[in-house]
């Protein structure tokens, strides 16, 4: 029977290889076999472990998309939110535009009316008479008369009665008047008509009677 030689073909036992070279030839190429089924199984392996990388790429693929689209969405909700911040800035501000302006445009307890805008305005508003801009003295008081139409009108006064009013007592009055002391003495201090024509020619208290000369009558303490 034929031996194998390798690739020298085949021959007679005699000449050619020997079953020992033989038996470590299929001993070679079985773990050459070995080697080649394991290379296949690593090769397996890592085709299966590419696969699992590939599919846990494409998941984290996904969930980066998943995670891009939720920031998009994020940042949409903060332009958004920051729209409506600088849109209620913008109203507060101009609520406080609104606010100092009325408040500029108002009369304040502290200024006592003196910020209102026209004052003659406010008056007639408050329904005031020109009698509201003209002072007390102008108008008569309870003294001079009940009501204006029954006051003594100053045309009414003569110039010296003028003098005569604006005294500011009696004896300045008097003296206006040009009256003397015995304006302020009573008249029984002096002489009357029946008494003496003139008070140099009345009967006087240290006077002597002349007894043929007086009619039927008592005195008083008189000499006689």
């Amino acid at each position: 029977m034929g031996i194998f030689r390798g690739t020298g073909g085949t021959g007679d036992a005699t000449t050619d290889a020997t079953a020992s070279q033989v038996g470590t030839d299929a001993a070679t190429a079985s773990t050459k076999a070995n080697e080649a089924s394991s290379s296949a199984t690593s090769a397996a392996t890592s085709k299966t472990n590419a696969g699992n990388s590939a599919t846990a790429a494409a998941s984290s693929a996904s969930g980066a998309s998943t995670s891009a689209s939720n920031a998009s969405t994020s940042a949409t909700a903060s332009s958004n939110s920051a729209t409506a911040a600088a849109s209620s800035a913008t109203a507060a501000a101009s609520s406080a535009t609104d606010a100092s302006n009325t408040l500029a445009a108002s009369a304040l307890k502290a200024n006592n009316l003196s910020d209102l805008a026209n004052a003659g305005t406010a008056r007639t508003n408050l329904g005031l008479g020109t009698v509201a801009t003209t002072a007390a003295s102008a108008y008569a008081t309870a003294a001079q008369g009940s009501t204006a139409d029954a006051a003594l009108v100053a045309s009414a006064v003569s110039t010296f009665g003028g003098t005569l009013v604006d005294d500011a007592d009696a004896a300045t009055a008097r003296t206006t008047l040009g009256l003397g002391t015995v304006a302020t003495t009573a008249a029984s201090a002096y002489a009357t008509a029946a008494q003496g024509t003139l008070a140099a020619s009345a009967l006087q208290s240290t006077s002597t009677l002349n007894a043929d000369k007086m009619t039927t009558g008592t005195l008083s303490g008189g000499t006689y």
